[in-house]
């Protein structure tokens, strides 16, 4: 499937040492969090919140609630446009990974691989591609080729060697849910994903997703205020064990308090019907730095940055390898 290109894994551990490298997109919600006089402080309690949450999920044989710890890798996937010459290559995606170290047993098991998903070609799509198409319309619209190019990059390294040395699972993304959206409450629970819920229309962002090869279910996990969107493949429910869940679960949960407090840090939980809102005066704060309006405007910035270097420089090819992938 994508015999002209090549990709490469690289990790760095998320920890309080943690500096972001040179080529991490500074707009990674990761790295916006190691950066500033308030650097140590954020990695420290963002870390505290993770295996807090963790051990207050995974609460069986627990009794002190602090048999886990939550351990996370940075994984930034690279790609060569030519697999034969590797000199230039595109910081194409980052994902986190998670491990889980049981301090009664003294075992390190790996967790799920994807969480969090930051990536160049998105940053392009949305902050080049959309708004060039919707440039002087009077209603907004959504290019028919939307997405391909990443979803088809995506998918390509998911069906690569790099992918199949480095992960044993295929991977689960976990996002906010939308705050233009409307979700219902449904009466099927999981003993740790939670309550189920479901929205009757699908979002630009789903779509997004679908040319990546994920469907998306939405579950309020014990203990959240809100549901989370996870985007997966295959049977999320039945794939993965329930640590590998509670995984992704303190991590993510505990990345949007940060995030999205109005949603996420609440001060009430989801009802029946529910429709999220940034403009939620009931919630509470973490004691963690984070600026939401710079990443937004970098975003832009990156978009452009993918568009000058990857994009126009490559054009005929990737037009090229998109057309053999669909046919």
């Amino acid at each position: 499937m994508n015999n002209d290109f090549a990709f490469s894994v690289k990790r760095i551990r998320f920890d309080e040492n943690y500096r972001p490298a040179d080529t991490t997109r500074i707009t990674t919600n990761f790295a916006n969090l190691a950066r500033g006089e308030m650097r140590e402080e954020n990695l420290r309690n963002t870390l505290r919140m993770i295996n807090n949450r963790f051990n207050a999920m995974a609460d069986w044989d627990n009794p002190n609630g602090d048999r886990y710890v939550v351990e996370l890798d940075i994984v930034s996937v690279e790609m060569a446009v030519d697999a034969a010459a590797r000199d230039e290559v595109l910081p194409l995606i980052e994902i986190l990974q998670t491990h889980i170290v049981d301090k009664a047993t003294n075992q390190r098991v790996e967790g799920i691989a994807g969480n969090n998903f930051s990536s160049y070609v998105r940053d392009y799509d949305f902050s080049v591609v959309l708004k060039e198409h919707n440039r002087g319309r009077e209603s907004f619209s959504v290019p028919e080729d939307f997405g391909v190019l990443h979803g088809q990059l995506f998918r390509a390294f998911l069906h690569s060697d790099a992918y199949r040395e480095n992960f044993a699972k295929p991977p689960v993304i976990c996002i906010s849910v939308s705050s233009t959206r409307t979700y219902y409450r449904t009466d099927n629970v999981h003993p740790v994903l939670g309550v189920e819920y479901r929205k009757e229309e699908s979002s630009l962002t789903d779509a997004y997703f679908h040319e990546m090869g994920l469907r998306v279910r939405y579950f309020m996990p014990p203990g959240s205020v809100a549901p989370l969107a996870f985007y997966f493949m295959g049977d999320l429910l039945g794939d993965y064990t329930n640590l590998e869940l509670i995984s992704t679960i303190s991590t993510m949960d505990s990345f949007q308090k940060i995030y999205r407090p109005e949603i996420y840090n609440a001060n009430a939980a989801a009802g029946q019907v529910y429709r999220p809102s940034l403009e939620e005066p009931d919630y509470s704060l973490t004691r963690i730095v984070y600026d939401r309006e710079e990443r937004t405007r970098l975003a832009s910035e990156q978009g452009q940055f993918v568009e000058e270097h990857f994009i126009k420089p490559n054009r005929q090819v990737l037009e090229q390898w998109t057309a053999r992938q669909a046919s």
